[in-house]
């Protein structure tokens, strides 16, 4: 036993060597004895201040204008002239009214032609000169001793053709057609509309007025402004120092709550409460400073996604409780593992007794380093 206190105390100091030179290590630790690294909290007070609630202002105070009442004539309606119109007068009459435009008719007398011939010259007459050979009195060995060049004329050639001559053009006679007339009623004026000039007088009426006595006055007010006290937190001490807090080796590892939950639920059971009091909330006031880390574990029945958020749930509810007891949350840190971590053999398909299956119900607890 003593030996593995010893190697114990040799793994932790080996393992926070790096963090040397932020925290020294413990002097003259005795032989198996455990420390953790803790960072010290800032602290914080309070202290009283004056906040401005509302700033000086000025306040305007109007006293209102005065007035007296007096009667006066007005015109509601000025005098005007009057124009009053005569209509004309009319004679009943009867008019013959084109109803349809009439139009020019036309009437077409066609062109006429007769049967003729015509001459015309297809190609004029013309004149070349051509050789003419003698070869039955040509004696020449060589015929062109013989040709003879003479101008020759040639006459025009003439072609005789049908052709339609014109005896009259065409013409158009236009003849007025289509008129419509029909026989209406008119009225026809005898004496034109006049007006007549009528004079209206203008129309009062008496009034009740108010006239300005006295003006508006206005006065100004100061107000002081008004001030409230506030408690505010200042911080006292910074934290964030890093010191090594002697603990119990055993509270480094994993060390089992006896705490039960009610079926498929994470609320907290009176006696579970009480052993929490007993245990870890002790512990954490008493060392103000340290960590500690609460892990909750299911058996391997049911579903897998239930048990680790069910564990989760209880981890948290631990942490909960301790908070509302005053432990700072920073100090806190929860973990579910639902039926990741079993202790003995039985997972799904294994049979076990129940005894087996608490095994693996279990809630814990260990102090950690920050």
């Amino acid at each position: 036993m003593k030996l593995t206190l010893t190697l114990t105390v040799f793994v932790l100091l080996l393992s926070f060597a790096l963090h040397a030179q932020e925290a020294p290590l413990p002097p003259d630790p005795e032989p198996g004895q455990c420390f953790v690294r803790c960072v010290t909290p800032d602290i914080w007070g309070e202290e009283q201040v004056d906040v401005l609630q509302t700033p000086a202002y000025t306040t305007i105070e109007v006293t209102p204008a005065e007035y007296k009442e007096v009667e006066q004539e007005v015109i509601v309606r000025p005098a005007t002239i009057e124009y009053v119109n005569v209509p004309a007068r009319f004679d009943t009459v009867e008019e013959v009214v084109e109803i349809v435009e009439p139009y020019n008719e036309v009437t077409v007398d066609a062109a006429s032609f007769v049967e003729a011939t015509e001459d015309v010259e297809v190609q004029a007459a013309y004149a070349k000169y051509e050789y003419q050979t003698q070869m039955e009195n040509c004696d020449e060995d060589d015929p062109r001793k013989c040709m003879v060049l003479c101008y020759v004329e040639h006459p025009a050639k003439i072609r005789t053709i049908s052709v339609k001559q014109m005896t009259k053009d065409a013409s158009v006679t236009r003849n007025e057609a289509g008129r419509e007339t029909t026989t209406i009623t008119t009225l026809k004026m005898v004496e034109a509309s006049k007006v007549i000039e009528k004079e209206v007088p203008a129309l009062k009426k008496t009034i009740t007025k108010r006239e300005l006595i006295k003006d508006e006055i206005v006065t100004e007010i100061e107000v002081p402004a008004v001030y409230a006290t506030e408690n505010r937190r200042v911080l006292k001490k910074k934290g964030g120092m890093t010191v090594w807090e002697p603990i119990a080796c055993s509270l480094t590892d994993y060390n089992v709550l006896p705490i039960f939950y009610e079926y498929n639920r994470a609320r907290l059971l009176t006696e579970s409460v009480t052993v929490i009091d007993t245990t870890i909330l002790s512990l954490m006031k008493a060392k103000p400073l340290i960590t500690v880390e609460v892990n909750s574990h299911t058996d391997a029945r049911g579903d897998k996604t239930f048990n680790l958020e069910l564990s989760q749930r209880r981890a948290q509810s631990v942490v909960d409780y301790l908070v509302s007891k005053g432990i700072r949350r920073e100090r806190l840190i929860s973990n579910g593992y639902g039926e990741e971590s079993l202790t003995n053999s039985c997972k799904d398909g294994v049979p076990c007794s129940e005894a087996e299956h608490q095994e693996n119900r279990r809630t814990e607890f260990r102090v950690v380093s920050q």
